[in-house]
C-alpha cells in the first residue's frame, strides 16, 4: 500500500493545528490511561491501523495491560473497566458512530462520572483522536 499525500509537508499549519489539540490534551487532567483507551477504542472502530500500533504502544509505557488492550474492543463483556472507563467507553463509540448520535443515556452516565471541565477534555479526546484517524486512513499513513 502506498501513501498518499503528506499533509505533514505540504500543509504543515494543518498539522500544527492538530498538535495544538495534543498539547490541550497533554494539559488535561483526564487520567493519562482513559486518554488511551479512547484512542484505542476510536482507532479500532475507524480501522487505523497505524494509530492502534501507536497507542498501544503508548499504553503499555505507561503501564496499562496486554489482557486489557486485547479486551478493550469487548470491553462490555468483562469485568476489566471501571464503570468510569465503560462509561467514556460507551461515549467514545457513540461519537465516533455519530451518525447514530449520542443517546442521552451515555452522555447522562458520562456525566454523572466526571465535571464539566473533565467531561469537556474527554469529549476533545474523543474528537482528536477521530480527526487523527481520518487523517492516517484518508493518507494511507503506514505502520513502521
Amino acid at each position: 500500500m502506498e501513501n498518499r499525500i503528506n499533509i505533514l509537508k505540504t500543509d504543515s499549519a494543518a498539522y500544527q493545528a492538530m498538535f495544538g489539540l495534543e498539547k490541550y490534551l497533554s494539559n488535561s487532567t483526564v487520567n493519562p490511561i482513559l486518554l488511551e483507551l479512547i484512542k484505542m477504542r476510536a482507532s479500532q472502530i475507524n480501522g487505523c491501523a497505524f494509530c492502534l500500533n501507536m497507542h498501544a504502544a503508548d499504553a503499555r509505557k505507561i503501564g496499562e495491560t496486554e489482557q486489557r488492550l486485547y479486551l478493550l474492543n469487548a470491553w462490555r463483556e468483562t469485568t476489566l473497566f471501571t464503570q468510569e472507563e465503560e462509561a467514556v467507553l460507551a461515549l467514545t463509540e457513540e461519537v465516533t458512530l455519530i451518525s447514530n448520535h449520542v443517546s442521552d443515556e451515555t452522555y447522562n452516565k458520562v456525566a454523572s462520572f466526571f465535571d464539566e471541565k473533565m467531561l469537556a477534555e474527554i469529549i476533545m479526546a474523543i474528537v482528536t483522536i477521530n480527526a487523527w484517524n481520518r487523517i492516517a486512513i484518508t493518507t494511507k499513513l503506514m505502520v513502521g
